[in-house]
């Protein structure tokens, strides 16, 4: 598997999904097909949880696991925001919050990877006349911080907030759908099945691994 579906699925399950692979792809320069193919396993993964977590709930509560501690594994292992609010919904609002939460400090770590992954990055990746180049510096990543602390601070009236967040939904569809605009189903064929074996993986890792660690630390 190349090391750019790798990149990019690792951060789609890592972090916020979608959003995650899509923020990694200009700073790795990957293509289009490879951002689809991660894009594609990550969702197809993260809805597949998204189903499998409110279903395993009267299990785990047999076991003593509370409203809280459900939510807390829900948002620290399941791939997208979206379906974090679904699977905590699902059972509760108590869990709900817990998992957003949790959720939250995943995605703040956006954007120090995203600078950690620049410079690993061009580490990685001599010129051809043996000096390597300069880093790719994810200036949004500094406009994602700036964004949530200005969210943060109080200081925006809800009145603007809501039209901001329907913005934003907008601008993500628009990036969603550019990014099929750029992909041909010919390449996603010819990557065979190694980048969704991947993505399936780490989606074991994140419900078992997780679950376990959640489970030690409760």
């Amino acid at each position: 598997l190349d090391r750019e579906s790798s990149v990019l699925i690792g951060a789609g399950s890592a972090i916020c999904g979608a959003a995650a692979v899509m923020a990694a792809q200009p700073v790795i320069r990957a293509s289009g097909e490879r951002a689809s193919l991660a894009v594609a396993g990550v969702v197809l993964f993260g809805s597949l949880a998204m189903l499998l977590y409110p279903a395993a709930y009267p299990l785990l509560a047999s076991l003593g696991v509370s409203d809280t501690a459900y939510g807390v594994m829900t948002g620290s292992t399941l791939h997208e925001v979206a379906q974090v609010v679904a699977a905590g919904k699902a059972v509760s609002d108590q869990a709900a919050n817990a998992a957003v939460l949790t959720k939250m400090l995943r995605v703040m770590m956006l954007a120090p990877f995203l600078l950690l992954l620049a410079a690993w990055w061009q580490r990685r990746q001599p010129q051809a006349d043996g000096q390597r180049g300069r880093i790719t510096i994810p200036w949004f990543a500094f406009g994602f911080v700036a964004m949530v602390a200005l969210n943060s601070s109080g200081w925006l009236p809800a009145a603007v907030v809501a039209p901001l967040q329907q913005l934003t939904t907008l601008l993500l569809a628009t990036a969603m759908a550019a990014l099929g605009l750029d992909t041909r189903a010919s390449a996603i064929r010819a990557a065979g099945w190694q980048p969704l074996l991947l993505a399936g993986l780490l989606f074991g890792w994140l419900m078992a691994g997780g679950g376990v660690f959640n489970w030690l630390l409760g």
